[in-house]
């Protein structure tokens, strides 16, 4: 089980984040939540990461709050200054994984996701990233200035996130150079997510556990090979 933490932004203020530990010496992973905070499902996979030798945190993007009600989760992610979160709470979150002497990657969920790219974007101290599902308005992404190894996991039928734009973004990181590994999985929005079934999921997303679970393995490899 994980605990929580503080740690400091650049700017000087703290902020609470979910700290899985593997241990001394091992690589570290910032996690970014989806859309409904940080909740006992991404603490979940905090702690699947630590159980693989990868210490994990997750910072408090909401501030203590989290939903299970679609409509105050997109309430909570208007409010957000995604700017702020990832050159601020992410960055802050890096810092303090990189201070134990280890290299550092980022990856999110959904609204997650977005703020992976723009994390690789604007963290300097990142060193690779796995995006999953999440995407943020191209206009806002300076993909040149992604400089580490970045993989992702795309859903064909995301009714969030359309696979024309990932295309585009695609499109847009091949132009820069990115070094990129793109998978794309006949399944739908939060494929990865096991509480996205049953009555408690909202109607665009549906979990996989098949393609969650390649997922995962592919991720596992690209953490082994760039943390290592």
């Amino acid at each position: 089980m994980g605990s929580t933490v503080q740690f400091q932004r650049p700017d000087g203020q703290t902020v609470n984040g979910y700290l899985a530990d593997a241990g001394a010496g091992t690589p570290g992973v910032v996690v970014i939540q989806e859309w409904w905070g940080l909740n006992p499902q991404i603490r979940g996979v905090a702690e699947r990461l630590a159980e693989a030798g990868f210490t994990a945190l997750v910072p408090d993007l909401y501030r203590g709050k989290s939903t299970v009600e679609a409509e105050e989760a997109h309430h909570l992610m208007s409010g957000l200054d995604f700017a702020d979160a990832a050159t601020q709470d992410v960055r802050g979150a890096v810092q303090h994984l990189k201070a134990r002497g280890s290299k550092v990657a980022v990856s999110g969920f959904c609204m997650g996701g977005a703020l992976t790219l723009l994390a690789l974007a604007k963290v300097p101290e990142v060193d690779a990233g796995v995006v999953w599902y999440g995407l943020p308005p191209l206009d806002y992404l300076d993909a040149t200035q992604i400089k580490a190894p970045l993989i992702a996991h795309w859903a064909t039928q995301d009714g969030a996130f359309p696979i024309a734009s990932v295309d585009a973004l695609e499109d847009k990181l091949r132009a820069a150079g990115t070094r990129y590994t793109g998978h794309r999985y006949l399944a739908h929005h939060a494929f990865a997510n096991e509480t996205a079934q049953g009555h408690q999921r909202i109607a665009i997303t549906q979990y996989d556990a098949a393609w969650a679970q390649l997922a995962w393995d592919r991720s596992f490899a690209f953490l082994g090979r760039h943390l290592g």
